[in-house]
């Protein structure tokens, strides 16, 4: 049996990214640097010959989806599952804002998975929906596919740390995403541990195979 392959793929900045505004489920569009980006990242991505594309319906990955769909013929699916955490009233505050007027609740967020970024979704919430979505996604993919999902920076980041089955507390170790940047999980076909191995995390160039040390 073939191993399949997830793709979570950041998108491409916006003028709230460049800004540090919390964007949450606010749709912003990319700006110009972040379809630049995004038509890079699609470059060295469709080397990868990806079977299916999923997408957050928000703007800002849809549109980063379109440059890989562009370049392979491969349609894209929108799923609002993919979108980046539902966060409020701190969506469209600066960080500076954020930390001057909710600081205690931003320090608590960044520990515990189970608190509300501004009243909105916990960690725990957006992994559980966006694991659902690829789990869909999956389900139309042959054995050896690539799957790659167009989402954002913190429903990325939930969604690994659950896959890859890490206690929610621990998903704070998994760093922060840059824009347009992807990780790569494998299929684990060894019948030990998680289902899905993180082969590359972050990245912004194609993985180099490397011979495992465990098998």
């Amino acid at each position: 049996m073939g191993e399949r392959q997830i793709i979570l793929w950041r998108h491409g900045r916006t003028s709230w990214n460049a800004e540090r505004r919390f964007q949450g489920q606010s749709d912003i569009e990319l700006d110009d640097e972040g379809r630049a980006q995004a038509e890079r990242a699609a470059e060295l991505l469709a080397y990868l010959e990806p079977d299916r594309i999923i997408a957050s319906d928000l703007a800002r990955a849809w549109a980063t989806a379109q440059a890989l769909s562009a370049r392979t013929g491969v349609q894209v699916r929108a799923d609002a599952r993919l979108r980046e955490t539902f966060a409020g009233e701190w969506e469209g505050l600066s960080r500076a804002e954020l930390l001057e007027r909710h600081g205690d609740e931003v320090a608590r967020w960044a520990s515990d998975s189970a608190a509300r970024p501004g009243g909105g979704e916990t960690r725990i919430e957006v992994a559980d929906r966006v694991v659902a979505a690829i789990t869909d996604g999956l389900d139309e993919l042959a054995e050896s596919g690539t799957l790659v999902v167009a989402t954002h920076g913190g429903a990325a980041r939930a969604g690994i740390g659950a896959l890859l089955e890490l206690p929610p507390e621990q998903w704070a170790c998994l760093g922060v995403l840059s824009n347009c940047a992807w990780s790569i999980l494998s299929e684990n076909s060894t019948g030990f541990g998680p289902a899905w191995r993180l082969q590359e995390y972050n990245a912004g160039s194609l993985p180099t195979p490397a011979l495992a040390d465990d098998r």
